[in-house]
């Protein structure tokens, strides 16, 4: 029997689709409208770099332009719609989720004792039950208020104190919950005290083999078709070796199907998907032009990119500013269901300006009037959200064509 082929441009329709960049960026951005999305999604990955905005506040625009920064936070800390734990990265994820968490809070608990005692953090296990009880009588508290005779290393913002470490450690491992952030330092609280048993109880635990189906079956729907490793990654507290099997199980069973996905350059690779996918109806993508986020989840795996829309993209912020192609932090420009360019700007609040230093179109696009006119609709909207008025166009900002690779 043949094996289905998805043709690219259909897979990066479905691609899309799944992750809400197909339809037209409108609706309601606030409370349940809010949580849906994110739970299409099924995470929001955080980060703290505010360029133009931050990574999940830009990730929500782009597909809601009515989205503003004060709707998540009410919907994390006061509707208590989501928490935040790891997936690849720190993330807020919808709260029904939180049982299927205890796998990787139990996995957190045992990696990081080894790693953290091996990491210069001298003490932190001795400032567990001084944290937990300055919690239990003060009640919510950041990193700043506890260990404040504590020292630091030399290491910079990720060289904690001891109590710092205790925190972080408690919170990964399951004893404490973040109940929100104040600028962007976490609030931690007890657990016991921030959530109802029914959520976080033994009763509420799944078992592993549970958590196991429910991170696979969430994974491959949410992505349309992947590897076993892309499925393993989506959370990333699933193994390759466990999605590996449970892909195995599943296709004995026929919820799944291997199919060939061709890759930007006509070349095919296996996957698996529904059994319906290769028959469904491929779904139209908008026009419109937006900025995304370079964390974005339907870029944030870079090979997946690459095969996808032959768009080769590594952030830069960690590299020295002498050895960069592009910039610091340069964001992707989708159109349709192609990555039509990368910009580099930044908003320079104290200037109430958006300040496009450079972009780039991807090789063999055009950057014609009409594309212009879109990028710059889509600028007057992101001002909105840098809360900025005013937009301005360095010299010489319009470069060639992207024509560099990364190794």
């Amino acid at each position: 029997m043949s094996v289905p082929v998805l043709k690219n441009s259909a897979a990066r329709r479905i691609f899309l689709d799944r992750h809400a960049l197909a339809e037209p960026p409108q609706g309601a951005a606030a409370g349940e409208p809010l949580l849906a999305l994110i739970k299409r999604l099924g995470f929001v990955q955080l980060d703290s770099i505010n360029t133009v905005a931050r990574a999940h506040d830009l990730i929500l625009f782009a597909r809601r332009p009515r989205y503003r920064p004060v709707n998540l936070k009410r919907l994390y800390e006061q509707d208590e719609a989501l928490f935040e734990h790891w997936t690849h990265d720190a993330a807020v994820i919808p709260i029904e989720y939180y049982p299927h968490w205890q796998m990787r809070r139990d996995a957190d608990g045992e990696r990081l004792r080894k790693q953290w005692q091996n990491w210069r953090r001298d003490g932190f296990e001795d400032q567990f039950e001084t944290v937990l009880d300055h919690i239990r009588k003060v009640g919510p508290c950041g990193s700043s208020d506890v260990g404040k005779d504590e020292k630091r290393g030399s290491g910079g913002w990720w060289d904690w104190h001891p109590s710092k470490t205790a925190l972080e450690y408690l919170w990964r491992s399951g004893a404490l919950h973040v109940v929100g952030r104040e600028g962007f330092q976490k609030r931690y609280d007890l657990t016991e005290r921030a959530l109802p048993p029914d959520v976080w109880g033994d009763n509420a635990t799944p078992d592993v083999q549970e958590t196991i189906d429910w991170c696979c079956n969430g994974a491959l729907d949410r992505l349309g078709f992947a590897t076993h490793s892309e499925i393993a990654a989506f959370w990333a507290h699933v193994s390759p070796a466990q999605a590996r099997h449970w892909c195995r199980e599943n296709l004995r069973d026929g919820t799944i199907e291997e199919i060939q996905v061709e890759a930007a350059d006509g070349t095919l690779r296996p996957a698996y998907a529904r059994p319906e996918l290769p028959e469904a109806a491929v779904p139209d993508c908008t026009g419109r032009l937006r900025v995304l986020s370079p964390f974005d989840p339907a870029l944030r795996d870079r090979k997946r990119a690459l095969r996808l829309f032959g768009f080769d993209y590594r952030i830069e912020v960690f590299v020295p500013a002498a050895k960069r192609v592009y910039g610091y932090y340069v964001f992707p420009l989708l159109q349709g269901d192609r990555i039509v360019g990368r910009v580099d700007m930044k908003a320079f609040r104290d200037h109430d300006t958006l300040r496009i230093r450079a972009l780039w179109p991807e090789p063999r696009t055009r950057w014609g009037k009409g594309r212009q006119a879109a990028f710059e609709a889509e600028l007057e909207r992101i001002t909105k959200l840098a809360g900025v008025s005013k937009i301005a166009f360095e010299d010489g900002w319009l470069r060639g064509s992207a024509e560099h690779k990364f190794g």
